[in-house]
């Protein structure tokens, strides 16, 4: 028995792996979930954390001249404004405000989606979704950068505004306040789905935030967080091609900020043949 320890103790430091006794397939590794690519990125990457605050880093300083330049115009769209044709609602007689997007964009839901990558398979989106907006809010925290940006935008004397789509105003204000952003107060610095009858359409609370403030940066990780123009209809290609356009490209890092959201949302749609242009598609030559 000795010399079989001895060995079995050898094969082993020498790498081998024997088994004794079963000889049944070794089972196959766990399925990844389609989601963790995307988690990976956003939550867990140096890149993610450097694009976030690379963005929060160009709004600060973007509306630190808007205070001191001050603009005739905003930067929401007026109600009967286009993409082509962008007209932005007045300033006049308004104090700076800036408008931000919740999830994703000030703070990051490690909680939840960490449930959603681990937990069990099968449950519904909304009883889970419903449950977290509830929670105690201990498990989020602020997106990098947005601690000490939004800090710098009210010292600046710019009210920070959240235009969120969640259900649950107080459920919001908490989160707000844990991930160290608050106050965000419901009706006046905060302002959730429920609060209009348009369902996740950002418009009308933008419309109504505009009419009180001169609103000169606004950041999101959609783009239905600066208009509901974005969410027409459209291939994956025209949506594109929307963000692209003459008028609105100038727009991106002078009032409107994108932040980086790999996990979920609009942006995520569209096969192969969607995605990449005919003209560009190539296979090494003898393949396909």
């Amino acid at each position: 028995m000795r010399l079989g320890v001895a060995l079995a103790a050898a094969l082993t430091l020498s790498g081998c792996v024997v088994a004794v006794g079963n000889n049944s397939p070794a089972p196959p590794p766990p399925v990844a979930n389609p989601k963790l690519a995307g988690m990976q990125y956003l939550y867990g990457s140096a890149e993610a954390d450097a694009i976030s605050r690379q963005a929060w880093n160009a709004l600060v300083t973007y509306t630190a001249d808007r205070v001191r330049h001050p603009v005739r115009d905003s930067v929401v769209l007026d109600e009967d404004a286009t993409l082509d044709s962008p007209r932005f609602v007045s300033c006049a007689g308004k104090r700076p405000a800036a408008v931000f997007d919740v999830d994703e964009t000030v703070l990051l839901n490690l909680g939840f989606e960490q449930d959603d990558l681990t937990g069990r398979a099968g449950r519904a989106f909304s009883d889970r979704w419903r449950a977290w907006e509830q929670s105690d809010g201990h498990a989020v925290l602020p997106t990098p950068g947005a601690a000490a940006a939004i800090a710098d935008l009210r010292t600046m004397g710019v009210t920070v505004i959240f235009n969120t789509n969640r259900d649950d105003a107080a459920g919001a204000a908490r989160a707000i306040e844990a991930a160290g952003l608050g106050p965000a107060v419901h009706g006046d610095t905060l302002f959730v789905r429920t609060d209009t009858n348009t369902g996740d359409n950002k418009d009308a609370r933008r419309w109504r935030i505009a009419d009180r403030y001169c609103v000169i940066a606004m950041g999101g990780d959609q783009l239905g967080d600066f208009s509901e123009l974005f969410n027409d209809p459209a291939s994956v290609s025209q949506r594109r091609a929307k963000a692209d356009g003459p008028r609105v490209a100038a727009l991106w890092g002078r009032g409107w900020f994108v932040f980086p959201n790999p996990v979920y949302g609009k942006a995520l749609k569209g096969m192969p043949d969607d995605i990449f242009p005919a003209d560009r598609r190539w296979h090494p030559t003898g393949e396909q």
